[in-house]
């Protein structure tokens, strides 16, 4: 399951130093079949403390982290839903993503061009949003053009898909994107069908100076960022892209040394793949066994045939029943013979919905 988050931003506020360091902190390709890396794909493991313990505990013969994807952006300019700059390409790789992580300057530099002339973190994501906003528009009205005689004949999907439709121009003509225009569960699973860029999740990351990470806070543009997306009901992570370039060109013990001087728990590029995580609503499951311990990704809400589907789509197709023990009770037992002992270890069916954090063995039969 290779879910992605698309990094956008206009020129200069720090998306390509970003982009740079999660490519050269990226996990190598080989380690994940799944993937296939394009020129503008980053991959990085999903940093996760329960995946060292698991390996504490069962000694296996090799550990594999789940991973995220990132995918880098062409630059964003106004007028790029008419094709200024590389608009067309922007659009298309958007339509790609899972989610969307917006890179707004929060930082001062005479030696770094500001494109509108000076740091203005709002007007930089106003002029984002419009633009993806202004393309889903020009979308939205090709498509009732195309639905509307349908609609007129009383065809109900082609009176529904109008009716859903014309909800979205009006709100787009208010400057609205689509996740913030109301709809009922079913007119909703109706906007997803259209695969609209302004219905993706966004994350905004504030990109600060490398000497006011520790009192971002502080920082009047970080404020402005936190009180919109605040409005927005979304989040805000705040990092230094010059500092994560720094990090990435270092190994395990000289990063956390790094770190430590720096004064910060966890790097911006872990913070930034653990918002991501969130905002697209994943949670990890285990398997562990003595050839390998692996963390599996999977939406919220899924049952377990479908969670064995991701490991391999027989596991799903011949499902029988899941072995199941909480990540905790396994830790507290220490291990799995003993996690059986004491009656921690579950057999569910195919109506079990999977937990974050469960430790998982598939018995199935193709």
């Amino acid at each position: 399951m290779a879910l992605t988050a698309g990094i956008v931003g206009l020129p200069n506020v720090g998306k390509s130093t970003l982009f740079n360091a999660i490519t050269q902190a990226g996990a190598e390709s080989a380690n994940y079949p799944f993937c296939t890396i394009d020129p503008n794909v980053g991959i990085v493991e999903v940093p996760d403390y329960r995946l060292e313990k698991l390996t504490e505990l069962v000694k296996p013969k090799k550990t594999i982290p789940t991973a995220f994807e990132f995918t880098d952006i062409a630059g964003i300019v106004k007028g790029a839903s008419k094709g200024e700059g590389l608009g067309n390409q922007f659009l298309s790789h958007i339509r790609q993503v899972d989610a969307i992580c917006q890179v707004v300057r929060c930082f001062e530099d005479d030696n770094i061009t500001h494109v509108s002339g000076k740091v203005d973190p709002i007007s930089d994501i106003e002029t984002i949003n419009l633009e993806l906003i202004l393309a889903d528009l020009e979308s939205v009205t090709k498509r009732i053009q195309r639905v509307e005689k349908m609609a007129r004949q009383k065809d109900k999907q082609a009176m529904a898909e109008l009716e859903v439709l014309t909800i979205l121009r009006d709100g787009f003509e208010e400057e609205k994107p689509a996740r913030a225009v109301e709809f009922t569960e079913d007119q909703w699973k109706l906007v997803k069908g259209f695969h609209l860029l302004t219905s993706k999740p966004v994350l905004y990351v504030a990109n600060v100076g490398e000497d006011e990470l520790l009192d971002a806070d502080e920082n009047p543009n970080v404020k402005k960022v936190q009180a919109h997306a605040a409005n927005e009901n979304t989040e805000v992570i705040v990092i230094s892209a010059k500092v994560e370039s720094e990090i990435a060109e270092l190994d395990g013990e000289e990063k956390k040394m790094f770190l430590e001087e720096l004064g910060i728990e966890e790097s911006g590029l872990d913070k930034l793949i653990k918002a991501s995580y969130h905002l697209l609503g994943l949670a990890t499951y285990f398997t562990a066994g003595e050839q390998e311990v692996r963390a599996w990704t999977f939406i919220k809400g899924i049952k377990a045939p479908q969670a064995a589907g991701i490991i391999h789509t027989d596991f799903e197709k011949g499902f029988i029943r899941a072995e199941t023990v909480a990540y905790d009770d396994l830790v507290d037992a220490g291990a799995m013979t003993a996690a059986k002992e004491k009656g921690k270890v579950r057999l569910e069916g195919k109506e079990y919905f999977v937990k974050d954090g469960d430790v998982m063995h598939f018995r199935f039969n193709v």
